[in-house]
């Protein structure tokens, strides 16, 4: 078979295709493009009033919403199985260990918990992570994953974000380090 210019460009589409459906390859992709998230101007913001849900602990103590009123969160709906939140959670581990004990860490999953712990112990992961047991108020509500929230201590959403994201970023630091001292 004679080694033609078509050919060998054929072949490497088909690689650079192979390698952007390879799980790992896509995490990575995505992490180079993710960018750290602006806060919402203040006038924008919406003001989350029900606390009346609850949130079973897959791997920490279950919470009612009402214990979150008053304090700053970071809410984040994800599942194992999606790249783009797959490609977000090595940003979040950093930015926990940081914050755990000025901010509310919350993450979201429909997974069975045996598939998450799995994930987390694979991948080094320490985030209290919970499943619904009740409606969240609708300005919370997602259709597509990862989603995720940072509500101040007097209820808004400071930060609503669709897609990964760079959570460890200086801009998300310092709103959060802001957003504790308000409080």
């Amino acid at each position: 078979m004679k080694v033609t210019k078509k050919l060998v460009s054929n072949i490497l589409f088909i690689l650079v295709i192979a390698l952007l459906l390879y799980p790992p390859t896509k995490e990575r992709i995505i992490r180079l493009v993710s960018f750290a998230p602006s806060a919402i101007e203040k006038s924008e913001r919406k003001v989350l009033t029900n606390y009346n849900w609850t949130l079973q602990g897959l791997n920490t103590t279950s919470i009612e919403g009402s214990n979150l009123k008053g304090k700053v969160v970071f809410l984040n709906f994800w599942a194992t199985w999606c790249p783009p939140c797959r490609a977000e959670l090595p940003s979040i581990q950093k930015l926990y260990n940081d914050y755990k004990d000025k901010v509310d860490f919350v993450f979201i999953t429909n997974e069975k918990w045996e598939e998450v712990k799995q994930y987390y112990k694979k991948e080094g992961y320490l985030l209290p992570t919970y499943s619904l047991r009740s409606k969240l108020p609708s300005m919370l509500e997602t259709s597509s994953i990862p989603q995720t929230f940072i509500i101040n201590g007097d209820g808004e959403i400071v930060v609503s974000k669709n897609g990964a994201a760079n959570w460890n970023s200086n801009k998300i630091r310092e709103l959060l380090t802001q957003l504790v001292s308000q409080k």
